[in-house]
C-alpha cells in the first residue's frame, strides 16, 4: 500500500466526494416529493393517473440506471432537450429513486387499516386532511426502512455516474488507475469514502425508525 500516493491524492477523493453527495441528494429529493405523490395516486385509486405511474414505476424499476442515464444524456439533446454530466445524473437518479419511494410510500400506506380513513370522513374530515392528520403519521412509521434502504441504495447508484463523464468517486477511481495503475489504492481511497458517505445514512437511519415507531408497528 502506498501511503504517499494515498495522502497526496485524497483531496481529489474529498472533492469528487462532494460531487457525488451534492448530486446525490438533489436526486433524492425530487425523487422523495415524485414518490409520494405517485404513492398518493396509487392509495386514492385515480383512474387514468394510476395507470400511467404503473407504467412509469415498471419502466423505472425494471431499466438499469445506466441505461436511463444514457437515454438521457445522448438521446434528449436529440429532440432539442439540452443537458450536461450534472443534470444528466439528478434526473436519473430521480427517475429512478422516484419509483422506489412511491413503492416504500405505498407500503406505508396500505398498511394502514382501511377503517381509518373511514372513521376520519365520517367525523367530517376531507380526504385530504385524513391523509395528512391520520394515515400519513402512521404510514411514515412502516415506511422508514424502506424509506433509508432507498435513500442508501441511490447513493451507492451514483457509481454509475462516471459513464456520462462526472467527476464522482468512480470516475476519480478509475482515472488513477489509469494513469498510474494504483489499483489497490485507488479502491480503497473509494471504499473508504462511500463508507463515509453511507454508513451516517444508515446510522441516522436506525435512529430514526426506532424514534417514529408507534404501538402496533414496527417490531
Amino acid at each position: 500500500m502506498n501511503w504517499d500516493f494515498i495522502w497526496k491524492y485524497l483531496p481529489m477523493y474529498g472533492e469528487a466526494a462532494l460531487l457525488t453527495v451534492k448530486i446525490g441528494l438533489a436526486g433524492i429529493g425530487i425523487a422523495i416529493p415524485v414518490g409520494f405523490f405517485c404513492a398518493v395516486i396509487q392509495y386514492f385509486k385515480v383512474a387514468l393517473l394510476r395507470r400511467i405511474v404503473s407504467v412509469y414505476i415498471e419502466i423505472s424499476r425494471n431499466t438499469p440506471l445506466l441505461i436511463q442515464l444514457f437515454f438521457i444524456y445522448y438521446a434528449l439533446p436529440k429532440i432539442g432537450i439540452p443537458t450536461n454530466p450534472s443534470v444528466c445524473g439528478v434526473a436519473g437518479l430521480a427517475f429512478l429513486g422516484g419509483s422506489y419511494m412511491a413503492e416504500a410510500f405505498r407500503s406505508g400506506l396500505e398498511a394502514v387499516e382501511t377503517v381509518q380513513m373511514e372513521s376520519a370522513l365520517s367525523l367530517g374530515l376531507k380526504r385530504g386532511q385524513a391523509l395528512l392528520y391520520v394515515i400519513l403519521p402512521q404510514a411514515v412509521s412502516v415506511s422508514v426502512p424502506a424509506f433509508v434502504a432507498n435513500i442508501i441504495f441511490l447513493l451507492k447508484e451514483t457509481s454509475v455516474f462516471s459513464a456520462v463523464s462526472l467527476m464522482d468517486l468512480m470516475f476519480t477511481a478509475k482515472d488513477l488507475i489509469g494513469q498510474y495503475y494504483k489499483t489497490t489504492e485507488s479502491l480503497f481511497m473509494l471504499v473508504v469514502f462511500y463508507m463515509i458517505i453511507l454508513l451516517p445514512v444508515s446510522i441516522l437511519g436506525s435512529v430514526l425508525e426506532r424514534r417514529v415507531r408507534r404501538a402496533g408497528f414496527g417490531s
